[in-house]
């Protein structure tokens, strides 16, 4: 079998790390986030995910550490998923994923997350928090790396809407592609 990097980014809310998770589970691979990185960084600092977003703006170290992580892993590891916005550009060889949905969808998936740091009061607040999460964290990428876009599906070799579909769905259709791309 292939040695293989799956990663995996979206917008939030779209399901990355629940099928990350998952699809690990089915390949038998780790699963990583990037994000978990960085709310464990926060919740070091005594900060929120949030508070550390705005934080980096003016300081790039908390960036920094999670793109070391990644880089580091890149020169151990073989086979994992890995749930991150820039895992595109920090593992260029790997199969990269792209989830998307419906803002409503998508706000609706964060306002009934329990598990989340921040927990929104209303879909209203939800889909702001989502806004501004993304805003802040593409201007960091923009301005650390020169990625305009971390979101356009040209960095990506699949794009999928998860709006209408179950982890199960998702986690199936990216699991066929990648066996197809195995085969080659």
């Amino acid at each position: 079998m292939l040695c293989m990097i799956i990663t995996l980014s979206g917008r939030p809310g779209s399901g990355k790390s629940s099928v990350g998770r998952a699809l690990a589970k089915k390949l038998g691979y780790k699963f990583y986030s990037a994000g978990d990185v960085r709310r464990a960084y926060a919740r070091e600092k005594g900060l929120t995910l949030a508070e550390l977003n705005k934080q980096a703006e003016k300081d790039p170290y908390s960036d920094k550490l999670v793109d070391d992580y990644m880089k580091s892993m890149a020169g151990k590891e073989d086979d994992f998923v890995i749930d991150a916005w820039l895992g595109f550009y920090f593992f260029p060889d790997s199969i990269k994923i792209f989830l998307d949905a419906k803002p409503k969808v998508r706000g609706r998936r964060i306002h009934e997350r329990t598990d989340y740091e921040e927990q929104s009061k209303n879909l209203r607040q939800a889909m702001k928090m989502m806004q501004e999460k993304e805003e802040c964290s593409l201007g960091r990428y923009r301005r650390l790396y020169g990625i305009d876009n971390a979101f356009d599906p040209n960095h990506f070799n699949l794009v999928i809407d998860t709006s209408n579909n179950t982890v199960e769905q998702t986690t199936d259709m990216i699991y066929r592609f990648v066996l197809s791309r195995m085969s080659k």
